[in-house]
């Protein structure tokens, strides 16, 4: 009988679970095992008692020695990869392009590795695009976040003592996290505008309320991402770029480029060029970030 295995999270602020108590009840009535770390489903709320049939241990010694299947949100670190029998299965996001400790543990011993987020993003593999469903919740979180952090009202307010115009917001990337940031920033009542180098991105800013900011710099790539910008193109961008940032409430940044840093769109001067109290609110944080004051 396979046996596929969940221990807690180990990255800095990770809440997700790679297994819900829904999948495990559908992986039990195929008859595999399910052996969980105790607490592995707490931050995203779940309880152990959720994982009906499961089988617990309060270690994650015990769960990595027995896995033939092991899921995860982010990969577990070297040394408890080294627990895993020789040739286990290993899912989740692993993030090949920064895998360099890791990579020798896995030809060390001999295991299938598949980072789902390098899944083609077609239609067929769909229901397997983490990508997507987890960009679109991040894309949304992060205007909540800009909102709640902006010392201005995000829609028009008309009140005895005067109207106060709404918010000025800019998406910055118009992925799939750009255009849920877009749509959410819309319907709390602000005035929306995104950006991308991709130029076919108008259309989509646009169907979701949005104005698209043209800076005059197209650098469209394969596979629906952005191609890295030449020297020439990023300078031009950050010059007209920082004209409009200062008229600019809340900044939300989403640009990625796989397999690289994320690309420095909003640069120190830009950022001391802002209006007092704005906020910028930086989707890219995990791979760099795409201002430079990122941390």
């Amino acid at each position: 009988m396979t046996t596929v295995g969940i221990i807690r999270e180990q990255a800095e602020g990770e809440r997700r679970v790679a297994l819900t108590p829904e999948t495990c009840r559908k992986l039990r009535a195929k008859g595999v095992q399910v052996h969980i770390q105790s607490g592995a489903g707490l931050s995203a709320g779940f309880s152990d008692s959720d994982y009906e049939g499961a089988e617990l241990s309060q270690s994650a010694d015990a769960v990595l020695q027995k896995a033939d299947v092991l899921l995860c949100v982010q990969s577990p670190s070297p040394e408890n990869l080294l627990l895993l029998k020789e040739g286990a299965v290993i899912i989740g996001a692993l993030a090949p392009h920064s895998a360099e400790q890791r990579l020798p543990v896995h030809l060390q011993r001999k295991h299938s590795a598949f980072a789902l987020e390098k899944l083609p993003r077609t239609t067929r593999a769909q229901a397997m695009d983490i990508l997507s469903s987890q960009a679109g919740m991040a894309g949304y979180k992060a205007v909540l976040i800009a909102a709640q952090r902006a010392p201005r009202f995000f829609p028009m307010l008309t009140t005895a003592a005067g109207t106060i115009r709404p918010s000025r917001v800019l998406i910055v990337g118009a992925g799939v996290a750009g255009l849920q940031a877009i749509a959410t920033a819309k319907r709390l009542g602000a005035q929306v505008e995104g950006f991308d180098v991709r130029p076919e991105t108008r259309e989509q800013i646009e169907s979701l309320g949005g104005k698209f900011l043209d800076l005059g710099v197209s650098a469209t790539g394969e596979g629906g991402y952005a191609r890295a910008l030449t020297d020439e193109e990023r300078a031009l961008q950050q010059e007209r770029l920082a004209a409009h940032l200062k008229q600019v409430d809340v900044v939300v940044t989403t640009a990625a480029v796989p397999g690289r840093p994320a690309p420095k769109i909003i640069t120190d001067a830009m950022v001391s060029g802002m209006r007092r109290g704005s906020v910028i609110v930086d989707l890219a944080a995990e791979t760099g970030g795409n201002c430079t004051r990122t941390q």
